[in-house]
């Protein structure tokens, strides 16, 4: 399941990520393999969407959401 397939409240391990390059990116910023996320919000248009990751929230577009496979 993706990241962006959640509804607000649901939680999730982060298991792997689709795009190499993007990884880097979303690792950086705290999304890292095995740390669980939860879905806070989504913008009124349903992008971005807010996260908590790490203890800190962060948003991020549903294009990268889509790249995090969740278990």
């Amino acid at each position: 399941m993706k990241l962006s397939d959640l509804k607000i409240g649901e939680r999730g391990t982060i298991s792997f990520f689709t795009d190499v390059e993007m990884s880097v990116k979303l690792m950086e910023m705290g999304c890292l393999p095995g740390e669980v996320v939860e879905v806070e919000r989504f913008a009124p248009f349903g992008d971005p969407i807010a996260i908590r990751v790490s203890g800190y929230q962060l948003c991020l577009r549903k294009s990268e959401a889509s790249m995090i496979i969740i278990e």
